[in-house]
């Protein structure tokens, strides 16, 4: 990279509860936008109002997990008022959004614009949905518990 190029920030979003395959890829898709990669983890009561249920693990071991894994560059929490403070906050070039995320990013569109950002929106590929979902995973470990019951 030349000493005059910008680096090009990509932000990725996501609960992160069980981290599994489909999540390594999606970090490997968004990796390949840009120079350097953020993610954001839903908070618990984003989590709530998004997909009808807290999360397994905490904010805590969600980032902690994450951190782990060293698959972005940096990590934080979302804003539990303001779902698009860290887009104000971080102005990615580039954000990567998941096969099946549609609840709040209807208006990122709308804010980029207002706020006079270039910002390219690219929706990734899938990896093995039927297989690879939080929601799955969490089916199975709930009905694995209640067999060992």
């Amino acid at each position: 990279m030349k000493f005059s190029e910008k680096k090009k920030l990509v932000m990725v979003f996501g609960t992160f509860d069980y981290l599994h395959a489909g999540h390594e890829d999606l970090f490997k898709q968004a990796r390949e936008l840009g120079h350097e990669l953020i993610a954001i983890i839903g908070r618990g009561k984003t989590v709530k109002t998004i997909k009808g249920d807290f999360p397994d693990h905490n904010e805590k071991e969600r980032l902690k997990n994450l951190k782990e894994t060293n698959w972005a560059d940096k990590i934080v929490l979302g804003n539990d008022k303001d779902k698009m403070k860290v887009i104000k906050i971080y102005r990615p070039d580039v954000i990567a959004l998941g096969y099946d995320q549609f609840v709040f990013t209807y208006g990122i569109k709308k804010l980029l614009i207002e706020l006079k950002m270039d910002t390219e929106v690219i929706r990734l590929t899938p990896y093995s949905p039927n297989l690879y979902k939080s929601s799955i995973i969490k089916e199975s470990l709930k009905k694995a518990k209640q067999l060992a019951q």
